[in-house]
């Protein structure tokens, strides 16, 4: 049969560009139909994790990602959390993202979603393995057991087109065409809020928060009122350029609701505005049930959509598609086996579902609980200590996020363990979890960027295990290689004689002996 690519990708946006250049990396190429002709100019997708700068790194974009942020980066490692309005007494920091640093070796980035595109955009257009069609719409797609098609119309021409790939990837957001034609079903919390997302310029708030908050980018207001939802302020630029997210009243419109009063009320104070976008979204939560059928795959808010609460979403998005990309190319090189591609839903449907779970509808309980129980003008001393008591565990939706994989069935790690999203960050190498890099200067050689197979990280351990390694790797055909680190030079940094990692930077296995046997890991990594 003969495919127009590889893989066709149905959205390309920040996560389908991601996917492309991944896997164009790993020598795959991929059709991509992107409806949208130019960028849109609403700052969503701003708060970057270290572990997206690690992404950015893989597809040698972080210095072009870094220039583009309109924020200088210190501005992106803090936020601040207030009761009642900004200006009021009490306020602690809050989602201070560089407390992790030392765990990647990457740093947080925090730039418009548009900035992140336009950069994106920019890489692909140098990959040969891409084909990406702007303004262009899925109509139809199609199925079976050796080929996925997709029919697209271009918005401009109106000329209808048809490709046919091994295998398709819907990146295409909340509303996904991909996902409702391969019926996976979601599960959805809805919470019934009218939410309003405000775009605006002042340079007098500006210098009012610059003056009380140096350093600081966002800005979350506990309101009793508003029964745990955030009223959330955030920078987009230094130049008086903001985004507001908000609960409003269900029937609320763009004229009959005065946004100024409404701002000025959480500030504290009033101060000029002048807006630019007034955009409304309901809060809700979902999951999809599976992120595969077949040959088709979902991926970022097609696989999973909530409030923009922590910055989780392009986050998981990014590394939905790193998860995903070293699976299809195993699968298209020929050395996976039939569970590789299954345990991309497997693994990451929980670590969403746990994102879900304990941190954002978590942190709205909280927040709900804290309302409800305490207030300043009612109990003044317990307010005081329990906000204290806040203020001292706030950075922990920073510290405890570890999403991993322990559960999965290509781990070799702990029986009984579970995937998840929380977790301590610690330099020891455990199946299942990102590989923290080595410090003091001490680099692991590895070239990720297009390695399709795993790596032997070994610290001066016996040669008789790595001949194992070596052998199994070619008995099932798949890439491999071998890095060794002087022990001295590593100490007893990850507590183990060897390392198996992905090619998505995850731990297979670690170990000092391999109790089942190299023959027995490798069989299980691949999905045989």
């Amino acid at each position: 049969m003969n495919f127009d690519a590889d893989v066709a990708i149905v959205g390309g946006g920040p996560v389908g560009l991601g996917l492309a250049i991944d896997l164009a990396q790993r020598g795959v190429t991929s059709y991509v139909i992107e409806r949208s002709i130019e960028l849109h100019g609403i700052p969503k997708g701003q708060n970057l994790t270290q572990r997206s700068g690690e992404h950015f790194q893989a597809w040698g974009v972080s210095k072009e990602v870094r220039a583009a942020s309109p924020i200088p980066h210190d501005y992106g490692n803090a936020g601040v959390v207030a009761y009642g309005h900004l200006l009021g007494e009490y306020s602690y920091d809050w989602f201070k993202r560089s407390a992790v640093n030392q765990f990647y070796s990457a740093e947080n980035e925090r730039l418009p979603q548009y900035e992140m595109e336009r950069v994106l955009r920019t890489r692909v257009a140098e990959l040969d393995e891409i084909t990406i069609c702007y303004g262009c719409t899925a109509t139809a797609l199609n199925q079976d057991d050796n080929a996925a098609s997709v029919e697209f119309q271009n918005k401009k021409t109106d000329k209808i087109s048809n490709i046919t790939t091994q295998y398709l990837v819907g990146c295409d957001g909340a509303r996904s065409f991909v996902r409702k034609a391969i019926r996976i079903e979601q599960d959805i919390d809805p919470h019934d809020r009218n939410m309003v997302l405000l775009v605006f310029k002042s340079t007098e708030l500006n210098a009012l928060l610059t003056k009380k908050y140096p350093g600081k980018s966002i800005y979350n207001t506990l309101a009793p009122e508003l029964d745990g939802y955030w009223q959330f302020l955030g920078r987009v630029s230094l130049d008086g350029t903001w985004f507001y997210h908000a609960p409003v009243p269900l029937n609320t419109t763009a004229e009959n609701f005065d946004f100024s009063a409404y701002l000025h009320s959480v500030i504290g104070a009033e101060f000029n505005i002048e807006f630019q976008h007034i955009g409304f979204w309901d809060l809700r939560m979902a999951v999809a049930k599976t992120y595969q059928n077949n040959r088709v795959f979902i991926a970022g808010d097609a696989a999973h959509s909530h409030p923009p609460y922590g910055g989780f979403g392009v986050n998981n998005g990014f590394e939905d598609v790193r998860n995903l990309s070293w699976k299809l190319a195993a699968s298209l090189q020929g050395w996976a086996g039939e569970g590789l591609l299954k345990s991309y839903s497997q693994e990451r449907q929980p670590v969403f579902t746990s994102t879900l779970r304990d941190f954002i509808a978590r942190m709205i309980s909280d927040d709900r609980d804290f309302c409800n129980t305490y207030a300043p003008d009612k109990a003044l001393l317990a307010f005081q200590a329990a906000w204290a008591e806040r203020a001292a565990a706030g950075n922990q939706d920073v510290t405890q996020y570890l999403p991993n994989y322990a559960g999965s069935s290509i781990i070799s790690g702990q029986k009984g363990a579970k995937s998840g999203a929380t977790g301590t960050h610690m330099f020891k190498a455990r199946a299942g979890h990102h590989l923290a890099p080595l410090q003091d200067n001490v680099e692991i050689p590895l070239k990720l960027t297009g390695n399709s197979g795993f790596t032997l990280i070994e610290f001066g351990a016996n040669s008789k295990l790595k001949r194992d390694f070596t052998k199994a790797a070619e008995k099932f055909n798949m890439p491999f290689s071998i890095v060794s680190i002087p022990k001295q030079a590593a100490g007893n940094t990850y507590g183990a004689e060897f390392i198996l990692l992905r090619p998505d930077g995850f731990v297979a296995w670690a170990g000092d002996i391999a109790i089942e046997g190299a023959d027995q890991i490798l069989r299980r990594a691949c999905g045989k």
